[in-house]
C-alpha cells in the first residue's frame, strides 16, 4: 500500500475501503484529500459523523431516520395519513419525496426479505407497520419495495398478511427497470411509477 507505512494514514485509508462501492484507489484519493484539508475542517467532518451517529435515531411511528420522536412526515398536519407508501430504505423514501408528486406517509423496513443472506420477516420493520393499521385511517398500502427477486418477495409477503384486512395493497407501476434501485431512478420516473402504480 502506497502509505509508506505511516499508521494512522494507512488506518485512514483501511476505514475508507470499508465502505461500500470504495476501492483501495479510491479509498487513498479521499485519506489524502481528508489529510489535506485544514484542521478546522477535518474537524466538523469528524463531528458531523459521530453527531449523526449520536442523534438520529428510528421515527417511533414509520421507522425513518429522525432527530426526534417523529420524523418531519410523520409530524405533518398536511400528509394524508390514510395512504402508506412501504420502502425498504430511508434512501427510497427520500428519492420519492423529490418526485412532489406524493402526499401520503411512508413506512422504512430497513432491508428486505432475502433467505440466502439470513434475512426473514422478523429482521425487518413489519410487525411496527402492522401495528398502523389497528384502527381502521389506513385505507391503502403502496408496496415501493425494489424491484428486485427480494423486493418482490416482500411485497408479496406484506399483501399476505394485509388482504384479510380489507386494505387496498397497490405495486409501484414498472416505470423502474428490473433490478433497479429506487435512490439510482430519476424523479420522472419515479412520478409515473406512482401514478401507475396496480393493486396487487
Amino acid at each position: 500500500m502506497a502509505s509508506y507505512n505511516v499508521a494512522p494514514l494507512s488506518k485512514l485509508i483501511e476505514q475508507f475501503e470499508r465502505l461500500p462501492g470504495i476501492g483501495s484507489k479510491t479509498a487513498q484519493r479521499l485519506a489524502y484529500f481528508v489529510l489535506n484539508m485544514p484542521k478546522e475542517q477535518a474537524t466538523e467532518f469528524s463531528t458531523a459523523i459521530l453527531d449523526a451517529h449520536e442523534k438520529i435515531r428510528y421515527c417511533e411511528v414509520c421507522c425513518n431516520f429522525s432527530e426526534g420522536e417523529l420524523c418531519p412526515v410523520c409530524k405533518s398536519s398536511t400528509r394524508d395519513k390514510s395512504v402508506i407508501c412501504v420502502v425498504e430504505t430511508p434512501r427510497d423514501a427520500i428519492a420519492l419525496e423529490n418526485t412532489h408528486e406524493y402526499d401520503g406517509v411512508y413506512h422504512v423496513l430497513h432491508g428486505a426479505i432475502s433467505p440466502l443472506n439470513g434475512i426473514g420477516p422478523d429482521q425487518l420493520y413489519i410487525k411496527q407497520l402492522l401495528s398502523r393499521l389497528s384502527d381502521d385511517t389506513v385505507k391503502e398500502i403502496i408496496m415501493a419495495t425494489n424491484p428486485t427477486v427480494e423486493g418482490e418477495a416482500t411485497a408479496m409477503y406484506i399483501s399476505r398478511l394485509l388482504k384479510p384486512m380489507g386494505i387496498k395493497v397497490t405495486r409501484l407501476a414498472y416505470g423502474i427497470p428490473v433490478g433497479g434501485d429506487l435512490e439510482y431512478a430519476d424523479e420522472v420516473t419515479l412520478a409515473r411509477a406512482l401514478e401507475g402504480r396496480n393493486e396487487l
